[in-house]
């Protein structure tokens, strides 16, 4: 052991976050605030400073920040990345000696005692500090050091020596002694802004057109734009685009067999026209797919694409690489099985293949076209069902080149498989919102994405829907349903998504005893009434421009539940950073009765006082209303309006009820009527 090594001795332990001991990055978007905490101490009672430590990755140069003692032996630092890519970080500690000093002097001589000798080892520790230092430093540690030594007024002296003139010099010149270092650089991914504030429709291209029988293309998915657009998405989601396997096409609500014409599944990707690099002819050409993404984004809106690594019997990879299936012992190729689901038109890529490397670069290759033609989002279709070690290798190998690409990773399945699939890199994750029906419910999974470890590298996704999953909620709670489930997706998580036009139109017929839609999109091109308003339409266009200019709900992690005697209600607040913008939205969770109640108010999270006099102001109906304290009444109608989003607007002196406009109503805790 090195001498210098002998005289450390500080501990630097619990640094968070930490994912699996440093093998895998928190994560953080570009402006959003990095905390870091640790237990930093030493043996003794001596004073101990530390500081975090951050860097990019392509810088050299480490930025240092002080850390905060939060007693207990707890610190806390934090920074805010400016730029996208890989950053590190780590601790440092020491014994402040002089710090330690000045502590002591001062109770010594508040205490009465004599501190003649306290003075000189100030100056000891002065002179020692100035043979390290700057020359203008030296001239005036060396004239302190002399005025302690030969200190007239032991009272003037101790406060120039405890004072900030002598702490700020003497701090520079003593912080590099003896330090301890972290023996972990950790790593945090910071992504642009949109991996964390982003709302998704999906749709299918095939059923964009105007005339009923005829199939859909990207010039008619152009002319869909302005309407997607107005109602606030920002991302739009298209199922697989490719040729579509002409063997063991599906029919009709998942029939074994297709009749004559009907267009087959998107998901079994791959024709004689071409594979995942290629687009179905009915939809259109490359160039049109161009524009459509180019009109997109005139409209401020991204393309996403799915990449579902599964292929046709039909698909070109069957004849040409026969190495990445397998054979069973009749000679045919094993299709994909969920049992007791079949999908007999789709063969699933043999991961354990010797031929992988080949694999690997193909479908990566794959990915590189898209983004050549203007594609940085993916929904990986059920990315559980492949290899983890070639997630954490593409995802890596994309943003090296890329790091605005986002992939949002579709898997429901068990949640340590989930977790895994977002710490090898998937920037959003699909989540078990869509089943989670109580306000309890609510409460314990939203505090498990939030208040875990999961916080630091599991962003959600809520969606209400998908053309595979109609949940039940939805079958049996009709247009309230719709409209509550929407509303919670949008304000519980910053990323959520829904698939229309058919949640926006209400359709809930389902495959009976399943959650599936009846007729699904899935199996045949629709034609839809693409002009047609509806109440749940008109609340998701409120719900998003809401959004826009709420900055406490353009983030997931700021929220806190409130309590209600009446367990059919849920409430909870939401704040931004700064605590300037401050939300609480209230669900009637049953869509069939009106429910009411008292409702707590977590006013010390939003940090207002527990009796304070504050407005209510209902985003949704525009109504307002004057709130007390932390128990306020609440009555939802679910056929009339079964939630509210209140944005609180804290009340000025004297504000009464002529400060609100002429919907208020006159009973005090009257809230919808």
């Amino acid at each position: 052991m090195e001498q210098l090594e002998g005289t450390k001795r500080i501990v630097i332990e619990n640094v968070k976050p930490q994912i699996n001991c440093g093998r895998f990055p928190a994560k953080r978007v570009v402006g959003e605030e990095m905390v870091v905490t640790a237990d930093v101490f030493a043996d003794g009672h001596d004073e101990v400073k530390a500081r975090l430590l951050y860097r990019h990755s392509r810088r050299k140069k480490w930025e240092s920040v002080p850390m905060e003692f939060l007693g207990n032996d707890r610190w806390q630092a934090a920074f805010t990345p400016d730029a996208m890519g890989r950053y590190e970080y780590t601790i440092e500690g020491w014994v402040d000696h002089f710090y330690t000093w000045q502590k002591g002097l001062k109770k010594k001589f508040e205490a009465n005692q004599d501190v003649t000798v306290e003075l000189q080892i100030g100056a000891q520790q002065m002179e020692a500090a100035a043979e390290k230092s700057k020359p203008g430093q030296q001239k005036r540690l060396r004239k302190w050091a002399e005025q302690l030594r030969n200190s007239q007024s032991h009272a003037g002296d101790v406060a120039f020596a405890t004072g900030p003139e002598v702490s700020e010099l003497m701090h520079a010149c003593c912080e590099n002694e003896n330090v301890t270092t972290y023996d972990k650089v950790l790593p945090l991914d910071v992504e642009r802004q949109k991996a964390l504030f982003s709302a998704w429709y999906e749709f299918f291209p095939r059923s964009a057109a105007q005339e009923a029988g005829r199939h859909g293309t990207f010039k008619d998915g152009i002319r869909l734009l302005p309407r997607i657009a107005e109602m606030g998405f920002d991302t739009i989601y298209l199922p697989p685009i490719h040729p579509i396997g002409r063997a063991f096409r599906k029919g009709k609500n998942n029939a074994v067999t297709s009749e004559p014409g009907e267009p087959g599944s998107p998901w079994a990707i791959g024709a004689a026209e071409g594979g995942h690099d290629a687009i179905l002819p009915e939809l259109g050409t490359l160039d049109e797919f161009r524009e459509f993404v180019h009109e997109a984004r005139e409209h401020g809106i991204e393309v996403a694409l799915d990449f579902a690594i599964q292929c046709s019997p039909d698909h070109p990879y069957v004849k040409e690489h026969p190495q990445w299936f397998k054979w069973r012992p009749d000679g045919t190729v094993q299709y994909a099985e969920n049992p007791p689901k079949k999908y007999q038109d789709v063969l699933p890529v043999n991961f354990e293949t010797e031929d992988w490397p080949n694999l690997w670069r193909e479908l990566k290759r794959v990915l590189l076209h898209w983004i050549d033609q203007g594609v940085f989002i993916f929904r990986v279709d059920n990315p559980h069902t492949k290899a983890f070690s070639f997630w954490e290798w593409v995802i890596a190998d994309i943003h090296k080149q890329y790091p605005q690409v986002i992939f949002l990773s579709e898997a429901f399945t068990r949640p340590r498989v989930m977790e895994r699939l977002a710490k090898i890199g998937f920037t959003q994750s699909y989540t078990y919102f869509t089943w989670r029906n109580s306000a309890e419910e609510i409460k314990q999974y939203m505090t498990e994405l939030t208040q875990s470890e999961l916080r630091e590298y599991f962003r959600p996704n809520f969606w209400p829907n998908t053309p595979d999953i109609l949940p039940y909620a939805l079958q049996e709670g009709g247009e309230p349903a719709h409209i509550t489930r929407v509303v919670m997706a949008a304000t519980l998580s910053s990323n959520y998504g829904l698939y229309g036009p058919v949640y926006e139109f209400g359709i809930n017929q389902p495959v009976p005893g399943k959650e599936e839609y009846y007729d699904s999109e899935k199996y045949e091109v629709k034609h839809w009434d693409w002009g047609k308003l509806t109440k749940i339409r008109e609340v998701i266009t409120l719900i998003n421009k809401i959004r826009k200019v709420n900055p406490a709900l353009q983030t997931t992690w700021n929220i806190a539940f409130g309590d209600c005697d009446n367990q059919a209600i849920l409430s909870y607040a939401k704040w931004s950073s700064d605590y300037k913008n401050k939300m609480f939205i209230v669900v009637n969770m049953d869509p069939h009765h009106t429910q009411s109640g008292w409702v707590k108010v977590p006013l010390w999270k939003l940090k207002m006082k527990p009796d304070q006099q504050y407005l209510v102001h209902d985003l949704l109906t525009e109504r307002k209303y004057t709130w007390t304290g932390e128990h306020n009444y609440v009555e939802l109608r679910p056929h009339e309006m079964p939630v509210h989003v209140f944005r609180i607007e804290e009340a000025s002196p004297g504000m009464g009820h002529d400060n609100l406009d002429d919907t208020w109503l006159p009973s005090e805790h009257h809230s919808n009527e």
